[in-house]
């Protein structure tokens, strides 16, 4: 099937377009695919000269539709000349990034594209354009009209999902509820058996204390939320268990034995995570009626402009887009199989088998 990403360009002071062109161009990932860039054919070609001086072609194209598989096609977002300060958290960044992805959120929305990558911003440039939310995740899925999302951080070795996102510490023990530990749930046990092809997966629970609580003694979060949402989830079919003391958890190697890990709050999950993928990982928003992926690094404003961007996790985020909408398409017409053969029965019941069958002209 003929597949279309598109791909952000970032915040323009970092490294994003670093590592954009340097999987497509140098490292020739995702040809087979018709890939598009949202951003500006100036920014590009000054992020070009940076890291070659080989004749790298791109393209403008006004649409995706007009983009082909195998070259660079870029869509400008702006059309304004604008100064690129390399390292520097500043608006024009912001902004830059902000317009990138309001109109390729736009483009996934309506169909336009099959899946989204996002290069980083920096979320302190983003204040300073205005940009009402905290990150990626909680844009997209507002423009996409979901009620919920996880983001999911995805390796060969670990798939680890977040019941919150970017809170402020002290904001995560309220934020942690029955209900929504049982959608994070739900949403993760469905996004692996649709999404990653996983018929039967299995799921780890962190606790939210140290050592889970230790049965009371460090909290009671683990007995009144946690372990109530596991045996709703188990109710519904979803293979869950837990909750686990995450330090012993990882530690010991335990996360090796299940298909998703559900961590409480950012850094419980981030951190190993990283530690364990950092730079073969990928961020996927899962829950969401369209599919969108992202490196699982930051702006890098340290090493922005110096060539010395690693572009690994780019290319496993583009690959990991395709991956997804090739299960998901594969898993619509499964179903839609399925569900012509639970009718086909259904007519057997009603006119008898018989005459189904002589309905059937021999050869």
């Amino acid at each position: 099937m003929s597949i279309t990403i598109g791909i952000t360009c970032g915040d323009i002071n970092g490294i994003g377009l670093e590592v954009i062109l340097k999987a497509l161009a140098i490292k020739q990932a995702g040809t087979a695919y018709n890939i598009v860039v949202y951003g500006s054919t100036k920014v590009v070609a000054y992020h070009k000269n940076i890291i070659t001086q080989e004749n790298i072609q791109f393209y403008n194209i006004q649409t995706p539709q007009e983009g082909e598989p195998g070259r660079i096609n870029v869509i400008n977002c702006w059309q304004e000349n604008v100064n690129i300060t390399l390292g520097k958290a500043n608006e024009v960044g912001g902004q830059c990034a902000y317009q990138a992805l309001e109109r390729a959120t736009q483009d996934l929305k309506a169909g336009h594209i099959d899946a989204l990558v996002t290069a980083p911003f920096n979320k302190k440039a983003m204040q300073m354009a205005n940009f009402p939310f905290v990150g990626h995740t909680e844009y997209i899925t507002h423009i996409l009209e979901e009620k919920e999302s996880l983001m999911l951080m995805v390796s060969d070795s670990l798939r680890v999902g977040l019941v919150s996102n970017h809170l402020p510490i002290k904001e995560v023990a309220k934020a942690i509820t029955t209900e929504k530990v049982l959608r994070k749930l739900l949403i993760m046990a469905e996004t692996l058996r649709i999404d990653f092809n996983l018929e039967r997966p299995t799921i780890a629970v962190l606790g939210l204390n140290p050592h889970a609580g230790d049965e009371g003694a460090i909290g009671t979060e683990e007995a009144d939320i946690i372990r109530p949402a596991i045996e709703q989830a188990k109710n519904k079919g979803v293979l869950a268990f837990g909750p686990f003391p995450a330090d012993g958890f990882f530690g010991s190697g335990q996360f090796r034995k299940f298909d998703g890990i559900l961590a409480m709050y950012h850094d419980q999950g981030l951190v190993p995570f990283k530690a364990i993928s950092f730079g073969a990982g990928v961020n996927y928003t899962a829950g969401l009626a369209a599919v969108r992926t992202s490196p699982d690094h930051g702006t890098a404003y340290d090493i922005a402009g110096k060539g010395e961007a690693d572009e690994s996790s780019m290319i496993k985020a583009i690959y990991l887009a395709a991956d997804v909408v090739r299960n998901r398409n594969e898993y619509l017409e499964m179903h839609a199989d399925s569900v012509e053969r639970r009718k086909q029965k259904a007519l057997e019941s009603e006119t008898g088998e018989d005459e189904v069958t002589d309905a059937i002209p021999e050869e």
